[in-house]
């Protein structure tokens, strides 16, 4: 009887085991490797990727989504104004798929380029300033220059091809 009881007590725990690993990898596949997957939105998508990529909603934390989309009219010197029912379905979708744990420590607050995030200065340290600057570049802000599946949210290293 006292083999039985350890045996299911024993199976039990791979059981937990196997199923917190299970939820583990799950989770991490998600983000792993720079894949940032957010269920699409159509409307975020057709908005906001009409003058550069959908960015990730994972790249920033709410906060952040929040002030920007308040400030569309002046939108790093453009006016990217939309329908009140389209900016409260797109601040929606950002803000619910935001940036959390390390992506959203060290944002800077009063700054809402991703380009300026302590995430995104860490990940991109050993890129030279010059790159930044080449005609196929033109701005750390454009990721697919650089990222050749960033339109699918993957920034995965395998994927990153810098123009000469």
């Amino acid at each position: 009887m006292e083999n039985e009881s350890k045996r299911t007590i024993l199976d039990l725990s791979l059981w937990v085991a196997g199923l917190l690993a299970g939820m583990w990898l799950m989770a991490h596949e998600a983000t792993a490797g720079g894949r940032l997957a957010a269920p699409p939105n159509a409307t975020w998508k057709a908005e906001c990727a009409t003058c550069h990529i959908a960015y990730p909603p994972q790249l920033l934390p709410a906060e952040a989504w929040r002030r920007m989309m308040a400030g569309l009219e002046r939108h790093f010197g453009t006016d990217a104004s939309v329908e009140p029912a389209l900016a409260a379905e797109i601040s929606a979708y950002l803000e619910r798929h935001s940036a959390s744990g390390k992506r959203a420590r060290g944002a800077i607050p009063q700054s809402l380029r991703i380009t300026e995030t302590a995430w995104f200065l860490r990940e991109h340290d050993e890129v030279a300033p010059a790159t930044w600057q080449r005609p196929a570049v033109k701005s750390a802000a454009n990721c697919a220059a650089c990222h050749t599946a960033a339109e699918q949210g993957d920034f995965r290293e395998r994927n990153i091809r810098i123009p000469r």
